[in-house]
């Protein structure tokens, strides 16, 4: 700790989060969490439980005059065995809506997947503390968000100036619920995922149910959306359900349909967006499940590959193809009742032009530009003109 100064110690609560649905007590401090309770007892996925526990889109918020702030958290990092190592978790600090800082932890635990195996090695560590100075003087709103990729016990927040929960802004609320790339995969910070560019341009506040690996339809998740209140909800479905290679046509569509209705008995009229796959060409028409080719690690690039065979499509297996038709044709069959269910083909975020232009570097997951461009992208299409989300966004061209 910085003794230069006369700290006040702030717990963290509730009341200083956004973007957590729930908050669990713990032998350090805190941890926020993206799913709640109830729907975390109903899954035994090892993958599921850390990736909603990893804090992508949550952040700290409070108002205060301090010029220097000092967070203790104890992180939890992800290695993976044959892969080149992952970056630090960056912690983003905006103040009054502005950049005005970055920081990393690079102590913690460790978890060494080895994905040949199906084994993982965890290797407890110690907190770090995160360090932000010379801040100007005066009240102002200040936010910190949280590694995108990486599970974060907050232990203490320390100011040289006294702290209180952010006012309420008054913006709408948008509650989208995604995949790896919705957590924010390969993204470079967690402002930079591309919820957070999207939220930020459409100057709404983002609660991100990004939950990499798990966007699989789970029931326990649609109650989760179906409980959180919003203003704007929206669905990027399909690539985890083909990667993981979890179901057929015959179940897809009922699964659908039944994540549809949960969400709609605690949001009847709530705009509701459908977005299909992104364009990814290892996908597109080759069934799942996909895996790591480690055969470039070499040159210190893992690829994923798919090993369905395109032929299955015949009995039934999914392709990003299959999946946006099946959606699209939900979507206008629901929609005749429900003028407020959307769909965007995805592939208006990130199609065959990009592609070419920015291709995915490990096949599966953007890069940060890509990030960059699909929020922008998305910011246009959902909250601008005749978008479904059509709101005052200051920053968006139409």
């Amino acid at each position: 700790m910085d003794t230069d100064h006369d700290w006040i110690t702030t717990p963290v609560t509730a009341d200083l989060l956004r973007g957590a649905l729930d908050v669990e007590r713990t032998e350090h401090g805190v941890l926020p969490h993206r799913l709640p309770a109830r729907a975390r007892a109903q899954s035994a996925d090892e993958q599921l439980a850390t990736a909603e526990s990893q804090t992508s889109g949550v952040r700290l918020a409070f108002r205060t005059r301090a010029t220097a702030i000092e967070l203790d958290a104890l992180p939890t990092k992800r290695s993976y065995v044959g892969a080149p190592p992952r970056p630090d978790g960056v912690y983003d600090l905006i103040v009054d809506g502005r950049p005005a800082g970055q920081s990393t932890v690079t102590s913690g635990n460790v978890v060494t997947v080895d994905m040949v195996a199906g084994t993982a090695e965890h290797r407890t560590g110690r907190p770090g503390t995160v360090r932000f100075a010379g801040l100007p003087d005066g009240a102002k709103d200040v936010e910190i968000w949280l590694p995108h990729n990486e599970i974060t016990e907050l232990i203490a927040l320390r100011t040289d100036a006294p702290v209180e929960p952010a006012h309420d802004p008054g913006r709408k609320v948008w509650l989208h619920h995604g995949s790896s790339i919705s957590h924010g995969s390969d993204a470079a910070s967690p402002t930079g995922i591309w919820p957070a560019l999207a939220a930020g341009l459409g100057g709404v506040e983002l609660i991100n149910l990004g939950l990499a690996g798990s966007a699989l339809l789970d029931p326990f998740t649609a109650r989760a959306l179906r409980d959180t209140p919003a203003d704007f909800i929206s669905l990027k479905i399909g690539i985890n359900l083909v990667n993981a290679d979890l179901m057929r046509l015959r179940a897809f569509g009922p699964a659908v349909h039944g994540f549809l209705d949960t969400i709609r008995e605690g949001h009847p009229t709530t705009p509701l967006l459908v977005v299909s796959p992104i364009l990814c060409p290892i996908h597109e028409d080759t069934p799942g499940p996909c895996a790591p080719d480690f055969s470039g690690l070499g040159s210190g690039r893992l690829r994923f590959v798919a090993l369905g065979d395109p032929a299955e499509r015949a009995s039934g297996k999914l392709t990003l193809g299959v999946i946006r038709d099946e959606l699209s044709r939900i979507v206008k069959q629901r929609s005749a009742d429900d003028p407020n269910l959307h769909y965007l083909d995805g592939r208006d975020l990130y199609g065959a032009t990009d592609s070419a232009e920015l291709p995915l570097p490990d096949g599966l997951h953007p890069d940060a530009a890509t990030h960059r461009r699909i929020g922008e992208r998305f910011a246009r299409l959902a909250f601008t003109g005749q978008g479904p989300f059509a709101t005052t966004a200051p920053g968006v061209s139409a």
